[in-house]
């Protein structure tokens, strides 16, 4: 039976050859992401600067090209690309296991949870640390976001627990359980806060990538792309999985550790970006199902594809948040939630036919 599974489809064979389409769109995202801005650059000015990178010398003409893709594009760029492509993998893997297209990352807590540590560094490190606080510049809130993500998500996967499973009712349950007392907290410290903090607390709660640096990336790439990669490993048994619970353990998959592995590795991913971007929603729900629609329901498919797509649609994002309200910048979590909402009542729509037929 196993053989069998793994025998591909026609529809396999024919969405198989379509993965290089997503990498040749990342790419044209992240041209266009260097090029494209309140400044514009030309291709001659993007080649310049490329062969300075690698030691040659750098044309005076071109100086300004140098410093506007290597201070602020390129690192924003990169930065939107592994986010997206973390955001993209998480959601998908989300949708497989809790067997629900509508389902994205916030169930599990990790989004409330970043939030909420988010912004109680924003209103008590202040009074809490005093100068002190300064020494950590410019990691104190991705660490405390960080933090509080991944461990909103770890109280929500321990009360999900019943006996030495975790049903996804009970899961679903006390996600939302961990959502509203995150929320419930996050508003009083909002409560608490000066108009100084509230301010700061509006531009991270709306997404921004405006805070990108170069020495994140290596954070970032450890942190959400290692696990996006793992859980494209998770394919198979996500696959196996769509059959039911019962019937995937039968072939050989360990479902429980499948959920422990697949919560853990999607909440490091989301909680590691949203803690250097801020909060953006709608590309773990909106990408994944785009996918899945187009080319089926292998996870094969659907968890390299969702990254490839939600890195390029953050790409884009990022370019119209920064390039629509020149000189001003729009939150990127604002455009992410132009597209996605109107998307997610569409979903909403089909569903609601769907259960009517």
């Amino acid at each position: 039976m196993n053989r069998m599974a793994a025998v591909p489809t026609l529809q396999e064979r024919v969405t198989l050859p379509l993965l290089p389409l997503g990498v040749g769109l990342l790419g044209a995202a992240i041209l266009a992401g260097l090029l494209l801005g309140p400044a514009r650059i030309g291709a001659d000015g993007l080649l310049a600067v490329l062969a300075h990178w690698l030691g040659a010398p750098l044309p005076p003409e071109h100086a300004r090209d140098a410093a506007v893709i290597g201070v602020i594009r390129a690192p924003r760029v990169l930065l939107a690309a592994l986010v997206g492509a973390g955001l993209g993998a998480a959601g998908a893997t989300m949708q497989g296991l809790f067997r629900n297209p509508l389902a994205d990352p916030a169930l599990i807590g990790v989004s409330s949870g970043a939030a909420l540590a988010a912004v109680a560094a924003i209103v008590l490190a202040g009074p809490a640390f005093g100068a002190s606080a300064g020494l950590f510049g410019l990691w104190l809130l991705p660490i405390a976001a960080f933090i509080g993500g991944l461990g909103a998500t770890l109280v929500m996967a321990r009360l999900g627990r019943v006996g030495g499973a975790a049903p996804v009712a009970t899961l679903l349950l006390a996600g939302v359980a961990v959502n509203a007392l995150a929320g419930a907290i996050t508003g009083l410290l909002i409560f608490m806060a000066d108009d100084r903090q509230v301010r700061d607390i509006t531009f991270w709660t709306l997404g921004s990538l405006a805070g990108a640096r170069w020495q994140h990336l290596p954070v970032i790439l450890l942190l959400v792309g290692l696990p996006s990669l793992l859980l494209c490993a998770l394919a198979r048994p996500l696959n196996a999985l769509l059959l039911g619970e019962s019937e995937a353990y039968h072939l050989g998959v360990s479902v429980e550790a499948l959920k422990r592995s697949a919560i853990l590795l999607a909440a490091i991913s989301v909680a590691a970006g949203v803690a250097f971007t801020g909060l953006i929603g709608f590309v773990g729900l909106v990408v994944p199902h785009v996918v899945r629609l187009v080319f089926g329901t292998d996870h094969r498919i659907v968890l390299p594809g969702a990254a490839l797509l939600g890195a390029a649609l953050l790409v884009l994002a990022d370019l119209a948040a920064r390039s629509l309200a020149s000189p001003a910048e729009l939150p990127v979590g604002v455009i992410t939630a132009l597209i996605g909402a109107p998307f997610f009542l569409w979903l909403l729509r089909q569903s609601g036919s769907g259960n009517g037929a």
